[in-house]
């Protein structure tokens, strides 16, 4: 059990990525290696990756990667500003942080290789070796499957921040039940081990995590700024625009057709732009027509452009009445 303990200033500090985290979704995509997780969401992935995986530089992940322990120099928080940046900062951890975190993989028990020596001593060129496994894993593996990331966690975001205008930061806490469960001031997550975390003003970073799977995961070490990683509810519907047109397609056009089904509880452009596959100029054009045909409303949130679905537009899909 993961238990983090906030306070009142902790309370305004709560943000969410926007989008996934390319060292993060390395890490898991050597777990998903191991530990498949369900066919349904990720077997397609699972059969590119198992193509994909024939390489001698994942031999430098896998002893790396265990289900009980990773070291956290692997996700540093750079990687929200891109993977090169988060590369750089895993090429100069400090040695006495890679010391420790050596220290607890090899107390795991399991056999260690002998390049773990010099990565412990923070050698340039071990630690050049898998900053390169990590590139090619994320390359290989990961970049495929980038956008499809991106739209999902584009909803997961979109589904939260309603939330959290609507109800505010306690009810956004509380919405991920059963997964997480929110009792003032501590908010109590199921882990493989214990672990209590004081944030002390720090605030704390959700991420969102395509890859994840089951529990959500933690820095071990607990003076890292803090962050938690949690599996999205993956959308196992089928996309509406990739089989035969149907009845509203030859009504409204494809396109238009996709841009409806895609809005689901809300959208934006850029969202909408992501998960279709268009430009946001396209998809602007698009919504026009349909908000002059009454089939979803459109307002601003901040600098963005929220569309949601009317009543009109549900029933067309659906094949119902509006309400």
């Amino acid at each position: 059990m993961l238990r983090i303990h906030f306070t009142p200033d902790d309370m305004g500090r709560v943000r969410m990525a926007g989008a996934p985290d390319p060292m993060w979704e390395t890490v898991f995509s050597v777990f998903r290696l191991r530990q498949p997780g369900p066919g349904l969401i990720f077997g397609q992935w699972r059969e590119h990756a198992l193509r994909a995986v024939r390489r001698p530089d994942l031999d430098l992940l896998l002893p790396l990667v265990q289900p009980r322990y990773y070291p956290d120099f692997l996700t540093p928080a750079e990687a929200g500003q891109g993977l090169s940046q988060a590369l750089e900062a895993l090429m100069t951890t400090p040695v006495t942080r890679l010391r420790a975190e050596m220290t607890e993989l090899a107390g795991l028990g399991k056999p260690t290789p002998s390049w773990m020596r010099g990565l412990a001593d923070g050698d340039p060129e071990t630690l050049g070796r898998v900053a390169a496994a990590v590139r090619s894993q994320y390359e290989a593996v990961v970049a495929p499957f980038w956008p499809k990331a991106q739209a999902q966690i584009d909803a997961e975001r979109a589904r939260r921040a309603r939330i959290l205008l609507d109800r505010g930061t306690e009810a956004l806490l509380d919405s991920f039940r059963p997964m997480m469960r929110w009792s003032r001031p501590v908010l109590e997550v199921d882990i493989p081990f214990d672990q209590s975390v004081w944030l002390d003003g720090r605030g704390l970073r959700l991420i969102p995590s395509y890859l994840s799977w089951g529990t959500p995961d933690v820095l071990h070490d607990t003076t890292l700024p803090p962050v938690l990683v949690y599996p999205i509810e993956h959308d196992l519907s089928q996309s509406p625009w990739s089989g035969p047109g149907g009845p509203t397609e030859a009504l409204i056009g494809r396109t238009r057709t996709a841009v409806l089904e895609s809005i689901g509880d809300g959208r934006t452009t850029t969202e909408l732009a992501r998960r279709i596959g268009v430009s946001a100029a396209s998809v602007s054009q698009h919504t026009a027509v349909l908000r002059e045909a009454r089939l979803i409303h459109t307002s601003r949130a901040g600098k963005a452009v929220l569309h949601t679905m009317t009543p009109l537009g549900s029933a067309l899909l659906t094949g119902g009445t509006p309400g």
